[in-house]
């Protein structure tokens, strides 16, 4: 759509659904978050994963977000002629966008079987955790998460996918 000129070039938009859906912009307290999460997910995950930033995920044909951080297998250039369909980890940055973020982000993700779902809360200053995604009727898009945790500071986390790493919860609030 960009190409064909019906949204200006460089306008942030992600397609959820079917919906395409114009992204906020960010403010510097959602920017140093966002690149804490790539740095502290880049030595945690290490080599034989890539971490993606603000980059889209090809979850299913009416769907291709852009989440915050992605984790996914493999390297730079494996994604040269298509968008990953899948990640190990997705994260989301939320301050204005949170019950979007738990809400609708969370069930599309579970739908597409992303295991680990990881929003940095800049309200209340913590990490929230989804895994175990199921089918549930009543979440968005048929599809919510089993366990849902809430990490603050002084905790760590180990992603699912490197259960051998530690995130200090620290290292990803601003």
């Amino acid at each position: 759509m960009v190409e064909a000129g019906v949204f200006p070039p460089g306008e942030r938009m992600e397609l959820v659904d079917g919906e395409v859906l114009k992204m906020t912009p960010q403010g510097s307290v959602h920017a140093t978050a966002l690149l804490l999460a790539e740095e502290a997910l880049r030595t945690a995950f290490g080599a034989g994963a890539h971490v993606r930033v603000q980059l889209p995920l090809g979850l299913d044909p009416t769907s291709e977000p852009e989440p915050d951080v992605t984790v996914v297998v493999g390297s730079l250039r494996d994604y040269r002629d298509a968008h990953p369909t899948s990640a190990l980890l997705a994260v989301e940055v939320a301050d204005t966008t949170l019950l979007y973020d738990r809400e609708q982000k969370g069930s599309l993700y579970a739908r597409a079987g992303v295991a680990d779902y990881w929003i940095v809360n800049l309200l209340d200053r913590c990490v929230e955790v989804y895994r175990d995604p199921a089918l549930m009727p009543q979440a968005r898009y048929g599809w919510g998460y089993r366990t849902q945790l809430r990490f603050s500071r002084g905790d760590h986390i180990s992603p699912l996918a490197a259960s051998q790493a530690r995130v200090a919860v620290t290292d990803l609030l601003p």
